[in-house]
């Protein structure tokens, strides 16, 4: 798995490739809760290169949406979703926690 992280003017973009489980999520976490704790709460991680996401990656991106959206200070939201990875989000009912984006431009555009 590979991580870039970007700062924009509005937000942070995170740039997620390879598969997210329970042997990468760690790094996934690690990277998110770097941006938290430098009080950036306002992410949108793009998800165009992701191939795989097993319920540990769920956890993770969970955790920081909680994080984010404590006292109202931001969200993270998901742009460019593979199908595969839309499925497992419906069928573990995140679409309601999760704001989803065909593209990052209108994901960035959100904040």
């Amino acid at each position: 798995m590979n991580i870039t992280t970007k700062s924009l003017k509005h937000c942070e973009l995170v740039s997620v490739t390879g598969r997210i489980d329970s042997a990468t999520s760690p790094q996934l976490t690690q990277a998110l809760d770097a941006l938290t704790k430098n009080n950036k709460f306002k992410i949108v991680l793009d998800m165009s290169g992701v191939e795989y996401m097993s319920s540990a990656g769920l956890r993770t991106l969970l955790a920081t949406q909680r994080q984010c959206r404590r006292y109202n200070r931001g969200e993270i939201v998901l742009a460019a979703v593979p199908q595969n990875i839309k499925d497992i989000l419906e069928l573990a009912g995140f679409t309601d926690i999760f704001k989803t984006y065909d593209d990052v431009i209108s994901a960035v555009g959100s904040f």
